[in-house]
């Protein structure tokens, strides 16, 4: 990007890098611990990104003990089992179908949209997946506003997941995110990424 570009946004030049040029997907961690105090401040901050009704589907399980990451590890695809048991913190991101039962205390100026929009549980589960998707984003971005890099993953068995962490049946994982400070040799070659033309229309 240009410097005229990079002048164009309110947000100042180290802080876009920190949160996209210079952010990677992380494959390794060193071993520096994070905090439940850091994971809420992230909260506190990514909470307010918009979606739709103001709904909040994203459910976080931070994964700590030794025995909950055995049990999580067993169901990740074999590429991201050993780095996911390395990882000084794992989160599993999942979103809850039963969003609605909060709309009316979250969305008060039109709390019937609870009823109106969301009574049939396939329209919650999609709106879930969507709203859900864009929380966990954020959530990505939160992490790396805190000098921590994120290691997404959806390479897993959903439905064995689901059951282990999630057998009441109305949570479905989104995404499997390590956390920590980056390690040795953390980060694959850089992808690239679409141009604006090619992306940007107008009509």
């Amino acid at each position: 990007m240009t410097t005229a570009a990079n002048d164009a946004l309110v947000l100042d030049a180290a802080a876009q890098d920190l949160l996209f040029r210079e952010a990677r997907t992380a494959n390794t961690f060193s071993d520096e611990p994070v905090s439940d105090e850091l994971v809420k401040a992230i909260y506190e901050l990514v909470k307010f990104g918009p979606t739709a009704f103001n709904q909040q589907p994203l459910r976080i399980v931070l994964v700590r003990t030794a025995e909950s990451r055995e049990r999580l590890v067993q169901h990740l695809a074999e590429g991201n089992q050993a780095k996911t048991a390395a990882a000084p913190l794992v989160a599993i991101l999942a979103q809850d179908n039963e969003f609605h039962e909060e709309l009316p205390s979250q969305l008060p100026h039109f709390p019937q949209a609870k009823d109106m929009f969301f009574s049939e549980r396939p329209v919650r589960e999609s709106s879930a997946t969507l709203n859900g998707a864009l929380q966990a984003a954020y959530f990505i971005i939160g992490v790396r506003a805190a000098g921590l890099a994120a290691g997404p993953m959806t390479g897993y068995d959903a439905a064995a997941l689901n059951k282990e962490f999630f057998p009441d049946g109305d949570h479905s994982v989104l995404a499997v995110v390590n956390i920590g400070k980056p390690g040795e040799n953390a980060w694959f070659p850089r992808s690239p990424r679409l141009e604006y033309d090619q992306v940007v229309t107008t009509v």
